[in-house]
């Protein structure tokens, strides 16, 4: 069963200061009192939990940590030195990038950050619009470029499927990702969920036939710049995948600090309330779940075929003492060609990463556990 080590935490900052309309995140508008209690209630919480492991990763997510005031700023950095950090470190920050300045990015490296996470999502002013969200081009190369200066380690987000998007538009908008040269690109096809913004207006999602085109044009184009699809969605230079993100994909257990955040501790998985009046008032957990070993293993399989390498299975069997091949029915989907296997691992094709989700379920279905 699962390790009791926890190596990663992620800390969630849930104040923005305009509301995209596609999110679906714990987030509210910035108040400065609001943010001040709150981060009091996430001393708290990190006080009481926290064990003193050195972490390997540490996330800050949002919302927009990087549209906080300086001062809150400093409180929350000077809050953060209780965590004890790894000699190879990875401390990722959301940002923003008309929040991004000079200043900042002296404040954040002089607060052991050595990643960045940028949202840019589209470059195409017609689909800003839709997602109220407004980003000058020439703006952002120019932040970009300024970022570089203090980290090399920088992830943006792309995002597709677009209301009314064209296999054109995503091209013009991968042209000008590639050419901001940074070492992570992260892409997500748009999900309207049903209470958001664009949910409420009845905005439809594009054919699914659309999206599967997107998509492997996104890989084609991608790999052949010089980027590793190594997740699902996830594309990085040689030496720069996501180590937080790999936590979650592999499995492990991490801390999930703050209003909306989840965690996993020691077989229990953990959801924190998104009420930030909950919150601040010590009314944190709303959810817990003991994962018994059956359950464990079906989520090695669900976040492990996320990865394009899949599931290791030496790793599976060190962990579950199990083989998994006697754990899964899984010969048939590899005679099928759903899956491959190499002496190493089992992965999903990739001719059928698109439709991973069905594969993946068929998967646990095949499932051999009592």
């Amino acid at each position: 069963m699962q390790s009791t080590s926890v190596k990663s935490a992620y800390i969630h900052i849930p104040f923005c200061k305009s509301i995209c309309t596609y999110c679906d995140f714990c987030k509210n508008f910035y108040d400065e009192n609001t943010v001040n209690n709150y981060l009091s209630s996430l001393e708290r919480e990190i006080e009481t939990s926290y064990k003193e492991e050195i972490l390997d990763t540490l996330y800050i997510g949002g919302g927009t940590p990087s549209f906080l005031s300086s001062s809150n700023l400093n409180k929350l950095f000077s809050i953060l030195k209780r965590l004890k950090l790894s000699k190879t470190y990875e401390f990722t920050f959301e940002c923003n990038y008309d929040d991004i300045t000079e200043k900042l990015l002296l404040l954040l490296k002089e607060n052991r950050v050595n990643r960045l996470s940028i949202g840019i999502q589209t470059f195409n002013e017609k689909y800003q619009n839709i997602l109220n969200r407004k980003i000058n081009k020439k703006e952002m190369i120019d932040t970009i470029n300024l970022s570089k200066r203090y980290f090399d380690n920088i992830n943006i987000d792309l995002m597709y499927a677009l209301p009314q998007e064209s296999t054109k538009d995503l091209e013009s908008d991968l042209n000008t990702f590639i050419d901001l040269d940074v070492k992570h690109i992260s892409t997500y096809a748009l999900i309207i969920e049903e209470h958001t913004k664009l949910g409420l207006s009845n905005i439809k999602e594009l054919d699914e036939d659309i999206q599967n085109k997107m998509y492997y044009k996104i890989v084609s184009k991608l790999k052949d710049n010089g980027y590793n699809h190594y997740e699902l969605s996830n594309f990085s230079k040689d030496g720069f995948s996501s180590k937080h993100n790999l936590t979650y994909w592999n499995n492990e257990q991490y801390y999930g600090f703050g209003a909306g955040a989840s965690g996993f501790i020691n077989n229990v998985r953990y959801d924190n309330t998104k009420s930030i009046i909950n919150y601040i008032n010590g009314k944190r957990l709303v959810y817990e779940e003991n994962i018994d070993k059956s359950q464990m293993i079906k989520d090695e399989i669900m976040l492990g075929f996320r990865k394009t390498n899949g599931i290791n299975k030496k790793d599976f069997k060190d962990k579950y003492k199990m083989e998994l091949k006697d754990v899964f029915n899984i010969n048939e989907m590899i005679k099928d060609g759903l899956l491959k296997e190499t002496p190493l691992n089992v992965f999903i094709s990739p001719e059928y990463l698109f439709v991973s989700n069905e594969i993946i379920l068929k998967v646990i279905s095949n499932c051999n556990l009592n």
